[in-house]
């Protein structure tokens, strides 16, 4: 792959619209995208100064001191490994790290009112999240472009399929779980 899922979502957004790092903080705050990617504040810049020196973004008017805001464009050459970075990732499946399930696979070291309980903890955080997306999703809904649409639509279909299942394997009440 060429790009990272990190770099390609910062490509992504300069693509979209060109812009300086403090305004794509802004974005990806505004549309929640570090509920599903690891783009820290910090690590924007870094990103930022590692596409450019790959020749995927430039700033065509340079400010003269340092300080200054640059305003990042993508080249063609970043619009190029971008299309072909997301056809990949959007093509082939590739599996996800779930703590989730490192922890189901450890169900040994539990009793069966732990799981329980733990399973309940995890339906209302899941519930409060969808209920956090779905309201983000909804104050931008007029402005979102068609790509951030998609992000939300998916992301609420995973948990909702999180929730569902959670649903049915926290039903049992604690006292038939012994």
């Amino acid at each position: 792959m060429d790009l990272t899922p990190a770099e390609l979502t910062v490509l992504g957004l300069v693509i979209e619209r060109p812009q300086h790092g403090y305004d794509l903080e802004q974005m990806i705050e505004q549309r929640g995208i570090r509920q599903w990617t690891d783009i820290g504040f910090s690590s924007i810049y870094y990103l930022l100064t590692k596409l450019e020196r790959r020749g995927l973004l430039h700033v065509p008017d340079a400010p003269a001191a340092a300080k200054s805001r640059r305003v990042f464009h993508a080249t063609a050459e970043g619009r190029e490994v971008a299309a072909r970075t997301a056809l990949v990732l959007i093509a082939e499946p590739r599996p996800a790290p779930s703590p989730l399930l490192v922890g189901v696979a450890n169900l040994p070291l539990l009793s069966p009112r732990e799981y329980a309980r733990a399973l309940r903890a995890r339906l209302a955080r899941i519930e409060t999240r969808i209920a956090a997306v779905e309201a983000a999703r909804q104050a931008q809904a007029s402005v979102l472009p068609p790509a951030a649409r998609e992000v939300f639509s998916y992301s609420l279909s995973l948990l909702e399929a999180e929730r569902q299942w959670l649903a049915t394997r926290a039903e049992v009440p604690d006292d038939e779980q012994d």
